[in-house]
């Protein structure tokens, strides 16, 4: 090796000390050894060059580790390492932009996801844990390995459990599961300037145009995006035709980026318009369990009102 290589290996290794060390401050009672934590480091920074790299993207370690939650990233590798202290700090664990644990808010998405149901709230949330260290097929990466520290780990978290249930309630009701690469990958990657500035001025945008939005437009965005049925699905529901749900479907689409997407750059939003949409869809997803208008029980009565009901 010659002193270039030298001066790169340094150059890299020094940081990445510096994290480890970091991260045992702010962890104190994770002891997560420094092999294990290069171990994951190296599995991690491997898994986010794979997923920019078919973005067409190069990235360095000094990419990697720019935007690497170092806590969240060193308290996930912990509990892949099944340590219980670890599991302790999660269950304990903020969720970010509200001051409620972790376990209260996905009791809150079960008890959304499966109303006056209070054992299967129970055991959703009980059997989360488990299934986080299990892959959706044998032999496959367990689904908290899947996290690659760019991102928060409680809102990512979150996804995932609603994520699971949707493909539960799919697969009771003979319908086809989201795929594999949905369950907590897909559209959770926030633009930069998704903090809780804009993560509020996006609710108060979103609910003002839920507002806006009639009975029928409300089933065709509850089935769509709550239930995560397919336009096929929503067209037996409600007896009409595909092509019909697609249109109206597009409608809604569209007219949610323009209302929430201008209110954004009102209040100043500077990001590319591609950047703005990702985000406006992403925030909406979770923002429409919490939605009382597009509610369980709501939804059912508007479907039953027209002489129609949810697949059982």
């Amino acid at each position: 090796m010659d002193q270039a290589q030298l001066n790169g290996t340094a150059a890299t290794s020094v940081p990445k000390l510096l994290l480890y060390h970091f991260c045992r401050l702010q962890l104190p009672a994770v002891p997560l050894a420094l092999t294990a934590f290069e171990r994951h480091l190296q599995r991690c920074f491997e898994l986010f060059q794979a997923k920019c790299g078919r973005e067409g993207a190069k990235v360095s370690w000094a990419d990697f580790l720019d935007n690497l939650h170092a806590v969240d990233w060193f308290l996930c590798c912990a509990c892949l390492e099944r340590d219980s202290r670890a599991w302790e700090q999660l269950f304990a664990a903020r969720v970010n932009r509200a001051d409620c644990l972790l376990l209260d808010a996905l009791r809150s998405r079960a008890v959304r996801l499966y109303p006056r149901d209070e054992e299967r709230q129970d055991s959703a949330v009980t059997e989360f844990w488990g299934y986080l260290l299990a892959g959706e097929k044998t032999g496959a990466t367990p689904i908290l390995a899947r996290y690659d520290g760019q991102r928060p780990l409680a809102p990512w978290l979150i996804r995932v459990f609603q994520n699971w249930q949707i493909s539960g309630l799919r697969r009771s009701r003979d319908e086809q599961a989201l795929p594999e690469d949905e369950l907590g990958d897909a559209d959770l990657s926030l633009p930069h300037q998704a903090d809780s500035q804009w993560h509020d001025a996006f609710c108060e945008a979103a609910r003002e145009w839920f507002s806006t939005l009639g009975d029928n437009e409300l089933i065709i965005l509850g089935l769509r995006l709550r239930y995560r049925m397919s336009q096929r699905d929503v067209a037996k529901v409600l007896a009409i035709n595909e092509g019909n749900v697609s249109k109206r479907t597009t409608k809604l689409s569209k007219g949610c980026l323009e209302f929430v997407g201008e209110r954004l750059r009102q209040l100043g939003w500077d990001g590319e318009d591609e950047e703005l949409d990702r985000f406006v869809l992403t925030e909406m997803e979770s923002l429409i369990l919490d939605e009382p208008r597009l509610s369980a029980d709501r939804l059912a009565a508007l479907l039953a009102a027209r002489g129609k009901k949810l697949p059982a």
